[in-house]
């Protein structure tokens, strides 16, 4: 890789890194939020706003669902999409572009589904919370990297990289894991028609369409073929954003040699430079301008670009205002000691750091992958334990898991107590873990 590309792709990594962190405040406020008025004297509204009928459409074409169902079917479709997109991305030029860049964080990954999910059965194998082993397998990138921006350097950027990349893969195995595991009954005709519809966006792809106008109309008739054929519906956002063009029309030497061309031409049309007013010659240079710049970004990356801030400010806070509100009342000493959530504490706290720092050494050991850049063993530690925040995704698996039984508000205590302990042992430990380097 080109200087100039490193550059590029660190600059790209912070202000991805910068974003998410914003993020993971906004979701700590929602979190508070929704705890604060399910407590409150107001707590029958708030059950009343989760279950307010919403209904879209017109004539015989409506559909009918709570808020709640809507956030969780529908606009958490929208940021598994993104999830998708950030995935497709990674494959292709990011962390997990190459075989021995992927190597760490895909196998460190793995530990850090596995284990969880074996201590959680530890607690649950045989018991009516068996079902959801899954929960204590995913980590919540956003509150996880918030915890870093707060370290600021006493974390190297090569371990913020890491589990940056960990994190993607995390959500890859969470996807996974939901569409193999936690479907219900399939409607073979539901399926065949949602296979028709994403063979169709292949083919788009694969015969140049660059417009994103039809690949977001199939994506949407995608969604609304999964949501009745028994696969959960989000899994649509991923397949869907797995066919987005990530290829640019023109290379970067071509850009680069046009737009110094348009550039000298504005220039040489630049009579006045003190004006704001465009001369004709000016407008056509800037028109040719956005023309390359379109045709350098990608698809996927301006679609990347366009919903990432929505899904951090808007889809994730309102995703935690609907789910994370429990009544902390005069059972949560029963609900802490109850197995489901023993499970779901001892899977992210102890699981998730055993599963991703004993992978990553033995890949490392193997000598299949390379430790971050000067990262030491106190910093792997840290940020094993900053993996056991698992909240978004780990809601998100429990509703599916439990849907309106008691064990998921057992489930929704131990996540938040289990992400509380993660984070805060993750921060004092990378804290202190400079002092030792």
């Amino acid at each position: 890789m080109s200087r100039a590309a490193a550059t590029r792709a660190v600059r790209a990594f912070q202000d991805f890194f910068r974003l998410e962190a914003a993020g993971g405040v906004v979701l700590l406020v929602a979190t508070a939020a929704a705890l604060a008025w399910a407590n409150s004297p107001w707590a029958p509204s708030y059950g009343d706003l989760r279950h307010a009928t919403v209904t879209l459409g017109a004539g015989q074409f409506q559909l009918a669902k709570s808020l709640e169902a809507w956030v969780n079917d529908g606009l958490m479709a929208v940021f598994f999409f993104v999830v998708g997109l950030e995935i497709k991305h990674e494959l292709l030029v990011g962390e997990l572009a190459s075989p021995r860049r992927a190597a760490l964080p895909a196998i460190a990954a793995l530990g850090g589904m596995v284990a969880p999910a074996a201590v959680y059965l530890a607690f649950n194998l045989g018991g009516a919370g068996g079902h959801g082993w899954g929960i204590p397998m995913a980590t919540d990138i956003a509150f996880a990297i918030g915890v870093l921006a707060l370290l600021g350097d006493r974390v190297p950027l090569g371990l913020k990289v890491f589990l940056t990349a960990l994190a993607i893969v995390d959500d890859l195995g969470a996807v996974l894991v939901i569409a193999v595991f936690y479907t219900s009954e399939l409607s073979l005709q539901a399926l065949g028609a949602a296979g028709g519809i994403l063979a169709a966006m292949v083919v788009l792809n694969l015969t140049g369409v660059r417009r994103l106008a039809p690949y977001l109309v199939l994506g949407v008739l995608l969604w609304a073929a999964l949501l009745t054929s028994g696969v959960h519906a989000t899994v649509a956002g991923v397949l869907a954003a797995l066919t987005i063009p990530a290829g640019a029309r023109i290379n970067t030497g071509t850009f680069r040699a046009r737009s110094r061309q348009l550039l000298d031409e504005f220039e040489a049309a630049d009579a006045d430079p003190g004006t704001h007013v465009l001369s004709g010659r000016q407008h056509e240079t800037v028109y040719g301008l956005a023309g390359l710049v379109r045709e350098i970004a990608p698809p996927l990356q301006r679609l990347e670009h366009a919903l990432h801030p929505w899904v951090t400010f808007g889809i994730m806070p309102l995703f935690a205002l609907v789910n994370a509100g429990i009544a902390l009342d005069a059972g949560l000493a029963d609900a802490l000691l109850h197995p489901v959530t023993l499970g779901v504490i001892g899977g992210l706290v102890l699981g998730k750091p055993i599963g991703i720092v004993g992978f990553a050494w033995l890949a490392v050991t193997m000598g299949v992958a390379e430790r971050p850049q000067a990262a030491t063993t106190r910093q792997m530690l840290g940020v094993g334990m900053l993996g056991g925040i698992g909240f978004t995704m780990s809601l998100f698996i429990g509703s599916l898991a439990f849907g309106e039984s008691p064990l998921l508000d057992n489930a929704k205590v131990g996540i938040l107590a289990a992400s509380v302990v993660a984070g805060m042992a993750g921060a004092v430990i990378l804290r202190s873990a400079k002092r030792q380097v």
